[in-house]
């Protein structure tokens, strides 16, 4: 009991001084490349390392977090309900919106990868790599995929969408708050509608929604997908 109450104590403290540290850099250079879903990856990996601690100890000792996580995404539910009105009368402009944009992310590996001579393994981890990282998972592993190579482009995608991504909207000069949050929810996923709510609670709604509607599309494909991973 008590190594177990130890095991929880260290890898929290890890994970927690891991994203003070990251969310500390992030805010003082003020760069999107280091934003803490990345920075405070390679700093627990880092930890781990130094402390010699194996990835299944990590992930029995930081359970809370993930309890968290939940709590977190439920607590999303809430400025979603207040503008319920906005989603139901732009429902039609959502839908063909993120529809695009998550066949487009799939499309787009099936054809590099083929053109690359990447084998299907490779192929099937990266399809699902432009929708939120529970959901990619799963995909991941229902195809056939690799789970932890899914996850990496996971966060590469996001990461590099968020980096682009506001760029490329000031460039084309597109002010729709609805537009604009529609753009960062699909490319960037749960990263992208973070950034959306700094924008304003309209823009990390239909960012939060373009996540969801991303997720349930790509989760509809999966029979194709299956199709696909087989022939």
């Amino acid at each position: 009991m008590g190594t177990m109450i130890s095991n929880i104590l260290l890898c929290t403290s890890i994970t927690v001084m891991s994203y003070a540290v990251g969310n500390k850099v992030f805010k003082t250079y003020n760069k999107s490349w280091l934003n803490p879903l990345y920075t405070v990856t390679v700093f627990i990996i880092g930890l781990l390392t130094l402390s010699h601690i194996q990835v299944a100890q990590y992930s029995s000792g930081t359970g809370i977090f993930s309890l968290l996580l939940g709590t977190a995404t439920v607590s999303l539910a809430v400025p979603l309900y207040r503008h319920v009105r906005i989603i139901r009368k732009n429902f039609v402009i959502i839908f063909w919106a993120v529809m695009p944009g998550t066949l487009t992310g799939v499309i787009s590996i099936v054809l590099l990868t083929k053109y690359l001579h990447m084998n299907k393994e490779i192929m099937l981890s990266l399809i699902p790599k432009s929708v939120t990282a529970p959901i990619a998972l799963s995909v991941s592993q229902s195809l056939g995929g690799i789970p932890s190579l899914t996850i990496l482009f996971v966060c590469i995608s996001a990461v590099f969408s968020l980096m682009v991504g506001p760029f490329l909207l000031n460039i084309t000069r597109i002010r729709s708050r609805i537009a604009k949050g529609l753009a960062l929810g699909t490319s960037a996923q749960a990263i992208g509608a973070n950034r959306a709510f700094e924008w304003g609670e309209i823009e990390g709604v239909m960012g939060s929604i373009a996540m969801i509607t991303s997720a349930l599309i790509m989760s509809i494909m999966i029979p194709l997908l299956l199709q696909l991973s087989l022939s």
